[in-house]
């Protein structure tokens, strides 16, 4: 029952808050809501977020590339990061293996006519006008929605089908993430696959650190499946924002852009396409990294950022999530994963594997005592398994409203 209690307070504060937010932090610079009243106000914003760029680069999929030189990136407007380059790499977690996680460095569409930016600087997906006038409000650009306290199967909001950890001390995890193109049935709603570092005590001051891949209409005007990060100090409240929408994560790649879409993609009964990803705590410094794929390096968030998140994380989670806003009275069609029930397995459900956490030695082990939810396992659902290639796995998803979930 103290586990049941102890998720249910996690769900509640990681996905509804308050429908008043309290005034906007200084960590992220955003103007105050009447700024947005005066004439040309937009426009200052657009000219604030988005950096000089060195290089242009036209994607396939209509995005604009900024090459901005590294000291000029969002992250630095930070007061606490004013004057400071990009840190160096940390030292890896042991046990590490990126051969395991063989993913090209041009698994993006911005990458694939060939184009890339120099070193110094980092690709940034340029915000455009039309990108804050989709936002729900425009000083909610960039961050998740706030929305009611009440969640239950009659009301609009958060769904999930993940595994959890919790009980122990956490430093990082890692995992493969199977990457599809769900269909998305409302703009306001979203689909994503992604892993949650958190800690706090699941009230305003909840922490947590994401990454991983959504759809997002509102966000980004399509339907691509994109790779993404989000960061919080007080349950997605005041602080922190989705990648480089406000000051806060520093990136160190010059050949991945935050935002940006994902090519190539999973199709039913066809090829699978899965990214590694891996979130940990240098033990020098103790800034949380971001890495993907083989190797490459994203960025990191720096430790003064957090609270709790400071010293390390309670609680590991890996999985789905979708809003659901019944804008039209039923249960929302938007899909999860691949948009197919966990028990179709292989090639047509969508999967995590090699569930890895990070302890404070710095190590990489695997995971023990996983725990599954699925918050309405009609319309999305969770199987686990373990074997000796995929280590610890899930599968999970689900098309959203049919006969059983209406």
């Amino acid at each position: 029952m103290l586990l049941a209690a102890y998720v249910g307070l996690f769900l509640l504060a990681s996905t509804s808050f308050l429908l008043s937010a309290p005034p906007i932090a200084a960590e992220n610079f955003r103007p105050a809501a009447e700024e947005y009243q005066k004439p040309n106000s937009v426009k200052a914003y657009l000219e604030n977020i988005n950096k000089p760029p060195v290089k242009i680069i036209q994607s396939p999929d209509g995005d604009l590339i900024d090459c901005v030189l590294s000291h000029l990136q969002p992250a630095f407007d930070h007061p606490k990061l004013k004057r400071q380059l990009p840190l160096d790499p940390p030292q890896r977690p042991k046990g590490y293996n990126s051969s395991a996680d063989s993913v090209a460095e041009t698994f993006q569409l911005w990458r694939q006519t060939g184009e890339s930016c120099p070193e110094g600087t980092v690709p940034i997906r340029r915000t455009t006008e039309q990108d804050i006038l989709r936002a729900s409000s425009v000083q909610r650009f960039g961050r998740k929605p706030l929305k009611s306290i009440r969640r239950d199967s009659t009301g609009s909001g958060h769904e999930h089908a993940v595994v959890f950890v919790n009980g122990e001390q956490y430093y990082g995890a890692k995992a493969n993430i199977n990457v599809w193109a769900p269909h998305v049935s409302d703009q306001y709603e979203f689909s994503l696959s992604q892993i949650w570092v958190i800690s706090g005590s699941f009230n305003n001051d909840l922490n947590t650190i994401e990454a991983g891949w959504q759809v997002s209409p509102e966000l980004y005007g399509d339907n691509y499946p994109r790779f993404f990060t989000y960061w919080t100090t007080d349950a997605y409240q005041a602080t922190g924002c989705y990648n480089l929408l406000c000051s806060g994560f520093v990136q160190t790649n010059n050949k991945i852009a935050i935002g940006a879409a994902i090519s190539p993609r999973s199709y039913y009964n066809g090829r699978q396409f899965d990214v590694g990803l891996m979130i940990w705590k240098d033990p020098r410094h103790g800034n949380w990294w971001l890495e993907i794929g083989q190797g490459l390096l994203v960025g990191y968030w720096p430790a003064f950022l957090f609270s709790h998140l400071g010293s390390h994380a309670s609680m590991i989670q890996f999985g789905g999530e979708i809003v659901n806003t019944r804008s039209t009275g039923f249960h929302t069609s938007t899909q999860m994963g691949s948009g197919h029930f966990a028990e179709e397995g292989y090639g047509k459900a969508s999967y995590f594997r090699n569930l890895q956490i990070i302890d404070w030695d710095n190590s990489l082990l695997p995971i023990s005592n996983l725990h599954l939810l699925a918050d309405h396992p009609n319309c999305y659902d969770i199987r686990q398994g373990k074997n000796k290639l995929w280590g610890n796995y899930f599968y999970y998803g689900g098309p959203g409203r049919n006969v059983h979930c209406p």
